[in-house]
């Protein structure tokens, strides 16, 4: 198995569960990012973020595995560079890459790189500009490739061992081979193909899955309005081999650092190219319309939110993170305090948080100290621990035993019978049994 030296630039939720698996599969690597509190945290043993078995992971191979602040010295003893930097939405809706461009800014002079490998989510024909500015830095003779990632946050490192598939664009075939190579040891087949094939790939992949989640929603408005109980629905429409039941959740909406941003870009990128991507205009606004039909319809129950106490379950975007990025907490606290309301609020791993809507909310140990005295409580991210808290200790301690259910978490007539109010979404609410 060859072994190579590889610097990888950027240390977050991607950057770092790449350089801990590459280093994994035996490689040497590097790890640079330009803050510079990360970095004194990654060497002094800990990880700045959460992610099922990347800290043991880091810990089981520091003989292999680096960090640094300088570019020089990331790059120095490096055969590959992978580009693994935040590529956030500009007002416009396209792509930030202002940090790639940074990226290959600080490669100018290293000729003595054999590829340079794009993880990070970019524009279809990102890949040409980068190849151009390469070549404008005297890197002519070093190889290009797009490798997306395709890892769930809360098992990336389990995606990235055992994935779907491997997808590598490269237009040499010196290259394919090389960053094929570098996935040596992983369980998962290697999809090969044109660089501008690959930068596609990943964000097709993302937007059908977001269209799966807002078709999905739209469902549930529909069974909300006639009757019908929309788990039982995709239930059923999921045993069809054809479609498959997954991402057929209903919810207050999708976030996270993906399917927000992949969408509007490919919106955006389908705009500049002079095409309406209709569809994909109509997943966001199902999205973002998502959270404040959960709190209109609250609204409608309670009537109304001035003075009123609600107890916000979960911060994440979803379970097994601690990622806030795009979450449909934010919205909802601060729909929730627009409407009068104060919010308390509890999640199992997300820390302290600054700014609005987070300081004006009050932050709780435990779920049960989040709806001490709440006149309603809203399950915003499906942590499995709310399935196992004393629900009927909740239904004494609220001001009114009322819970919106804004991920189908719990048995509707479990909770009824424990006195509560239940709404969900897609389903009837149950009343509290007489």
């Amino acid at each position: 198995m060859v072994r190579n030296r590889i610097a990888v630039f950027g240390a977050g939720y991607i950057g770092l569960v790449t350089g801990a698996c590459l280093a994994k599969l035996g490689h040497t690597v590097v790890v640079r990012d330009i803050q510079e509190e990360r970095i004194a945290l990654l060497r002094a043993g800990g990880v700045p973020i959460h992610e099922d078995g990347l800290a043991e992971l880091i810990a089981e191979n520091t003989d292999r595995l680096t960090f640094t602040l300088d570019a020089q010295e990331a790059v120095r003893d490096a055969e590959v560079v992978y580009v693994c930097v935040d590529t956030p939405t500009t007002p416009s809706g396209d792509a930030d890459l202002s940090r790639i461009w940074q990226v290959i800014k600080s490669l100018e002079g290293a000729r003595h790189l054999v590829a340079v490998v794009v993880k990070s989510t970019v524009p279809v024909g990102t890949g040409a500009r980068i190849r151009a500015a390469m070549d404008s830095a005297g890197l002519q003779a070093v190889g290009y490739a797009a490798n997306p990632e395709f890892t769930a946050e809360g098992r990336a490192v389990h995606d990235f061992l055992h994935p779907d598939r491997v997808v590598i664009g490269a237009d040499d075939p010196d290259t394919m081979k090389l960053v094929a190579q570098l996935h040596d040891g992983v369980d998962g087949p290697i999809a090969e193909m044109d660089v501008p094939s690959a930068e596609m790939v990943k964000l097709a992949a993302n937007a059908l899955l977001a269209t799966k989640i807002s078709f999905t929603n739209e469902i549930a408005t529909i069974c909300e309005a006639t009757g019908a109980d929309v788990e039982q629905v995709v239930r059923a429409v999921g045993m069809d081999h054809r479609l498959g039941p997954h991402f057929m959740r209903p919810g207050v909406g999708y976030g996270g650092s993906c399917f927000p941003k992949d969408s509007r870009a490919l919106r955006a990128l389908a705009g500049n190219s002079g095409y309406s991507f209709q569809l994909m205009t109509s997943v966001i606004e199902v999205n973002d319309l998502q959270p404040r039909r959960a709190i209109q319809r609250l609204s409608d129950e309670i009537g109304g939110f001035q003075g009123r106490s609600v107890a916000l379950l979960g911060i994440a975007f979803k379970p097994g993170t601690d990622d806030v990025r795009e979450a449909p907490s934010a919205i909802i606290a601060s729909r929730l305090q627009a409407e009068g309301a104060s919010v308390r609020c509890w999640d199992p791993l997300v820390g302290p948080l600054a700014g609005e809507p987070w300081s004006s909310a009050t932050r709780c140990r435990t779920p049960l100290e989040a709806m001490a005295g709440a006149d309603a409580a809203i399950i915003v991210t499906e942590w499995p621990q709310l399935r196992d808290i004393a629900w009927e200790q909740a239904a004494a301690v609220m001001a009114r035993p009322l819970v919106f259910d804004g991920r189908n978490l719990l048995a509707p007539q479990d909770m009824g019978a424990l006195g509560f109010t239940y709404m969900s979404v897609g389903r009837t609410t149950v009343r509290a049994a007489a």
